[in-house]
């Protein structure tokens, strides 16, 4: 796993962001908040360890496309557990027809990944601008990486944004991956990349 940090201002509190795939920290950077930010990508190996979280009074985790996975299968191997935990644009299973992206379609994405397939992607998850630049053989490697990880262990989570026009993971299979935990569900208008401009952090965790 790659990190850097999208806010670093000192504080006791800080938001994990598990990213989603290829997107680096671009889907991010209009958000704002009063918290130090550690973004987490590439999910090509999950036992690289992060940055020290001891230092910090309250940690919270927000979870995006690919990342929800990646974050449940992480957690679940290093018992850390946030004191908020959110969803976003994903589900447990991202490789599965019914709950998440049909493999073979992402096995297609991995297999025809170029510059130019990359920017339409970007197109069809809502991200406005410029695509960001891509390592096409990283990116490839973590696509079959997240197929053959396969579903991610059972995962209690306090918040679950689901885009209401999500073209990548689709709205219904979102729906159906958190038929268990309905409670948390909060349909958004949006796409994948839901994310706007001047838009809080902690709008994300409410």
């Amino acid at each position: 796993m790659k990190q850097c940090w999208l806010s670093r201002l000192g504080t006791k509190e800080v938001l994990v962001v598990f990213g989603g795939w290829g997107l680096g920290a671009t889907p991010f950077q209009g958000l704002v908040g009063d918290m130090d930010v550690l973004l987490v990508e590439d999910y090509t190996r999950l036992d690289d360890p992060l940055n020290d979280l001891s230092q910090f009074d309250r940690v919270n985790l927000l979870a995006f496309s690919f990342g929800v996975a990646s974050a449940a299968h992480w957690l679940a191997q290093t018992g850390v557990r946030p004191d908020r935990l959110i969803a976003v644009s994903g589900t447990l299973s991202p490789a599965d027809v019914t709950r998440g992206i049909a493999p073979d379609m992402i096995r297609a994405t991995a297999e025809n990944l170029s510059p130019a397939s990359f920017t339409k992607f970007c197109r069809r998850a809502g991200l406005g601008g410029t695509a960001p630049e891509i390592d096409i053989g990283s990116a490839r490697a973590e696509l079959y990486a997240v197929i053959e990880r396969g579903t991610a262990p059972d995962t209690k989570f306090d918040r679950i944004w689901i885009p209401e026009r999500d073209r990548i993971i689709p709205t219904q299979a979102q729906h159906a991956a958190w038929a268990t935990q309905q409670e948390a569900v909060r349909s958004i208008s949006g796409a994948h990349v839901p994310f706007q401009s001047g838009q809080s952090w902690e709008e994300w965790l409410a």
